[in-house]
């Protein structure tokens, strides 16, 4: 009867065995999960952030560009201004009058 019983007690044995390392492999699989649920938000994390960045750069590239076309509408209109202002100015100088050379050589 002792054999039995010792049979029966190497039989729980390896049952509570067994069911120790089944929890033991679910934790671990649980932490592995867990870390790469971790990673997978920490990379989510500095896309988002890397997202927002670029947004706020296009959004500041853009204001340049828009700045730009403003200042280049600027220096348009001034410069033609200043064009009509010089040829104003040689127009009624007399030293970028055209001459008839024909009438002074006669």
């Amino acid at each position: 009867m002792e054999a039995r019983g010792t049979a029966a007690l190497h039989t729980k044995l390896d049952e509570v065995f067994t069911m120790n390392c089944d929890m033991d492999g679910d934790m671990e699989n649980q932490m592995e999960n867990q870390m790469e649920n971790q990673v997978e938000m920490e990379e989510k994390t500095r896309l988002i952030n890397q997202v927002l960045e670029l947004q706020h750069t296009l959004e500041d590239l853009s204001a340049r560009v828009d700045a730009v076309k403003e200042e280049n509408l600027k220096l348009k209109s001034e410069n033609q201004v200043l064009g009509q202002y010089i040829e104003n100015l040689m127009s009624a100088s007399s030293v970028f009058q055209t001459t008839d050379t024909k009438s002074k050589r006669k």
